[in-house]
């Protein structure tokens, strides 16, 4: 698993590629905590995900509640079937706000 950082529309874009399992999931987490408390809104660019396990859906989860309490925002973007798939069935893609574009991610967080 690998990510990249970029910025669109004043937000944050955290692209991450690869699986985010048990044995990636820390750095996934590390990665995504280490966003929150910047002020600025956070877009997950799930596009390259083939597969996410628990406790990598835990890492977003975490990242989403620390989002929240410190006042940022957090959209899903580009989410890949596979781990659409996972979300959907934990029931959290009623949780988190999932966009198709990163446009539309930065429209709604923005």
């Amino acid at each position: 698993m690998e990510h990249q950082l970029s910025e669109s529309g004043g937000a944050i874009v955290i692209a991450f590629s690869g699986d985010i399992d048990l044995q990636t999931s820390p750095d996934a987490r590390k990665a995504l905590l280490g966003l929150v408390g910047k002020g600025q809104p956070i877009l997950v660019d799930l596009s390259g995900v083939g597969y996410i396990d628990s406790s990598g859906v835990a890492s977003l989860v975490e990242c989403l509640q620390s989002v929240k309490k410190s006042g940022q925002k957090l959209a899903l973007v580009s989410v890949s079937e596979g781990a659409l798939r996972v979300l959907q069935l934990a029931r959290l893609d009623k949780v988190f706000t999932i966009c198709t574009t990163i446009d539309e991610g930065v429209e709604k967080v923005g």
